[in-house]
């Protein structure tokens, strides 16, 4: 390879020629070694191994949805894995992305901070009143002396 070849790389963003992700910064595509890229049976191989271990990280996240755990926290590791060698993965996670720092944009205004602190409030108002209720009638037992 000569420099002029490495720069027109650097400047495409692989040596596929895929196109480049609108706003990001980053280019679509592989980001597998490119002693890798350049055989097709060592790519396609790589592709399986990163799709495998995807969806292993994906599946375990999706058990640990109702179970305590932090499951999306590992499904998007999974998604992170994939979005290595998959296009479909890195605009999934760029939407992701963009979804959630809206979110946290809408989640700093002040007026839906007030909206939440009001429904909290109400909401812990209506637990403790339920609670109360629940002990006038019934009384407190502790576990270890219920029959």
């Amino acid at each position: 390879m000569t420099a002029e070849s490495d720069e027109r790389e650097v400047a495409v963003g692989n040596d596929e020629g895929e196109p480049e992700g609108e706003g990001s910064g980053r280019p679509l595509g592989s980001r597998a070694p490119h002693f890798i890229r350049r055989s097709r049976a060592l790519h396609l191989s790589w592709q399986v191994v990163v799709f495998l271990v995807g969806l292993a990280v994906v599946a375990l996240g999706v058990v640990l949805l109702p179970l305590p755990g932090p499951g999306w926290v590992v499904i998007f590791a999974g998604m992170a894995i994939w979005a290595t060698e998959f296009v479909w993965a890195q605009l999934v996670l760029r939407w992701t992305r963009r979804k959630v720092t809206e979110a946290a944009q809408r989640a700093l205004d002040p007026a839906v901070r007030r909206r939440n602190i009001i429904l909290t409030t109400v909401g812990l108002v209506i637990i403790g009143v339920l609670a109360a209720v629940y002990l006038e009638r019934y009384g407190f037992v502790m576990p270890w002396n219920a029959n």
